[in-house]
């Protein structure tokens, strides 16, 4: 029976591809390189930003990274500003969410975003205190695809791993909840397609959040 949904962020609970991309593209125009479209960023997104910006400085043509140790810093500078920008929840996440702690499943958020970015996200888009558990990028928890971060949040709140699902929109997510020892749901409305999650046999594969209420309705609540 499942107690718990550990979600992903960006490109899961929120759209937020407009506030990393503009972000990363003020810090490329700061070496004159970019800007890089959204559907791109789209690929590049998923590892935390470090390695988003290895990857935007490498497609604008800087292989060597002689920009990177600057970019990292440019990049936070511009980012704790703009975290906010067009960010919004996507379509049926607040209906969705509502249902699970009217059921009482606790709901968590595991992303690779800034823990403190990941938090004003959070709380700036939902209320403050909605969520059981918020973990973004920090020294203590290992970054995705590293399951300790997963594994950490289900101690936290009593719950096995079994007992918990894990939802997401990229690889790193998938291999992330599979291999924490949860079952893993792939969403189709954030960054990545339908193929990519399949390839990793998640036991669910869904394209609205109206698919979680459905699943709890046909496990969780119909063996209550």
């Amino acid at each position: 029976m499942y107690k718990c949904c550990i979600f992903d962020l960006d490109g899961t609970l929120i759209n937020s591809i407009k506030a990393i991309s503009y972000s990363c593209n003020l810090t490329l125009n700061k070496y004159n390189l970019g800007p890089i479209d959204e559907d791109i960023y789209k690929i590049l997104v998923g590892d935390g930003y470090k390695k988003l910006i290895e990857r935007a400085l490498i497609h604008c043509g800087d292989t060597n990274l002689e920009n990177y140790d600057d970019a990292i810093v440019t990049y936070m500078e511009y980012f704790k500003i703009h975290c906010m920008y067009k960010v919004n929840a996507y379509d049926g996440i607040c209906d969705m969410l509502d249902f699970l702690k009217k059921n009482d499943i606790k709901i968590a958020v595991l992303s690779n975003k800034p823990h403190a970015q990941t938090v004003e996200n959070v709380n700036s888009v939902f209320e403050n205190g909605y969520f059981d558990y918020i973990a973004g990028e920090k020294p203590t928890i290992k970054r995705k695809p590293d399951s300790e971060g997963a594994i950490i949040i289900a101690n936290e709140l009593g719950v096995s791993p079994f007992e918990c699902l894990y939802i997401g929109d990229t690889d790193t997510d998938m291999k992330t909840g599979i291999s924490a020892g949860m079952d893993a749901i792939g969403v189709t409305w954030g960054f990545r397609d339908r193929n990519e999650l399949e390839s990793f046999n998640p036991k669910y594969v869904i394209d609205h959040p109206s698919e979680i209420i459905d699943i709890f309705k046909n496990t969780v609540l119909a063996s209550n």
